[in-house]
């Protein structure tokens, strides 16, 4: 491989010497709690906005830090992105990046798919099973549960707070699949996150090849920066001059650190804004109101992927750049209202049909607009409306097309086991399997 291989340290004790991306990918989170971080960034060949391939860009600007042959990682991703990422125009320089047409309808299909393919090469290579644990609040657990399940060396343990997820996220969280199991938690899903943390430290776990699969792990995170290099590529490719700003649904933080990380790697002049729900702790730090870490617990809202309190990616971009990130980063706060008044006006307005989550980052686009930005804005579509038809039908009045991939989840056989919310049970319940 040219060039040199990144290393990973822990948020916590960066002037300890890295590890490598499997053994950061393996365990899930550094010994001491700490989040790994890429203890360098180096930026992906001249000429890669040439290529529109996800698979091609990846292996482009991610083989360093994956430790892969641009080949060999060019392989994976071309088995995991085996589905479109739309660019969608609605026109006055406003455009969606569709990331929802994976097998889950919801953007977590890129980098839980990505991680599946990579963590099977890594178990492979070492002879090792590995237990995968991934704390949900709508998204995330479904697209995990179905990238891993079957894979000959891996077991996964999804934790969702029971009844604050819709009815659809709930049918792809509780499908049977083999090797995976799906904990309904009696709580929050900052309790989810927490017991998982817990888990991950507590040395009697040690030894034991557990792992996560939320974004704190550094292999979920990663893939996502495909999809803003693509994006800026199309772009580039369609006469575009001037360099887009990224709104981003903020919920845990994974999206927009992704990023921030693709700007870099990618030599971008990008701007972000972080779209939040009522749950705005992050808009709230970046405009100064509140100190590092400062962290509210969750209400419930309409984009309820995103009812996130305590956001875990927060340590990343506090040890990667500190006091920066409020001038790299704009905030905005769309509460239920504005969210259903989004979805109903970009229907009226454009014809396009939006889940409430990327109607968060639409709003924040057009108050972004109407706050005097110019050039081409760029919204994440995270989820597609059909997993949200409650939500879209009161709003618009009209039954989002579905999706190809949620009837087979309706009609899955289900099972879900109860679980408080306290890491002890959590511990006892992996011990047992």
């Amino acid at each position: 491989m040219q060039g040199p291989v990144v290393r990973y340290v822990s948020t916590r004790t960066p002037s300890e010497a890295g590890v490598s991306f499997e053994e950061a990918v393996l365990a899930g989170l550094a010994p001491d709690g700490g989040l790994y971080v890429p203890d360098a960034l180096p930026t992906a060949p001249s000429g890669w906005e040439g290529t529109q391939d996800p698979a091609v860009l990846a292996s482009l600007a991610l083989s360093p830090y994956l430790g892969m042959e641009p080949a060999e990682a060019e392989k994976a991703f071309r088995v995991a992105l085996d589905f479109p990422l739309p660019l969608v125009d609605l026109g006055d320089d406003l455009y969606v990046l569709e990331l929802f047409h994976g097998p889950t309808a919801a953007f977590k299909d890129v980098g839980a798919r990505s991680m599946a393919r990579i963590m099977e090469r890594l178990l492979a290579g070492s002879g090792r099973r590995a237990t995968v644990l991934v704390a949900t609040s709508g998204d995330t657990g479904g697209a995990v549960a179905d990238a891993f399940a079957g894979l000959a060396a891996v077991d996964v343990a999804v934790l969702f707070p029971r009844g604050q997820v819709s009815d659809v996220q709930e049918d792809q969280l509780t499908a049977a699949r083999p090797g995976v199991t799906a904990y309904a938690v009696e709580g929050t899903f900052d309790d989810c996150q927490r017991m998982l943390k817990q888990v991950l430290a507590d040395p009697d776990m040690a030894g034991r090849d557990l792992s996560t699969a939320n974004s704190i792990n550094i292999a979920r995170l990663l893939p996502q920066v495909v999809y803003y290099l693509l994006a800026s590529a199309r772009l580039r490719e369609s006469g575009e001059t001037s360099a887009p700003t990224f709104v981003v649904p903020s919920g845990n933080l994974g999206n927009l650190t992704a990023g921030l990380l693709a700007a870099r790697m990618g030599g971008l002049s990008a701007g972000f804004v972080a779209a939040h729900n009522a749950n705005d702790y992050f808009a709230r730090f970046l405009a100064g109101q509140v100190e590092p870490y400062a962290f509210d617990a969750s209400v419930r809202t309409l984009s309820n992927a995103m009812d996130v309190g305590g956001p875990s990616n927060f340590e990343r971009l506090w040890a990667m750049w500190g006091e920066d990130v409020r001038h790299m980063v704009r905030g905005h706060v769309v509460d239920d209202e504005a969210t259903s008044g989004r979805i109903a006006l970009t229907w009226t307005q454009r014809g396009y049909l939006a889940c409430p989550h990327t109607a968060v980052g639409l709003e924040a686009a057009a108050r972004e607009r109407s706050g005097g930005a110019h050039g081409p804005i760029v919204v994440l579509g995270t989820a597609h409306p059909a997993k949200f038809p409650d939500t879209v039908r009161r709003a618009t009045g009209i039954e989002p097309p579905s999706h190809p991939g949620l009837e087979r989840f309706r009609t899955a056989a289900k099972s879900a086991t109860p679980l408080p919310a306290d890491a002890a049970a959590l511990k006892r319940a992996l011990l047992a399997r």
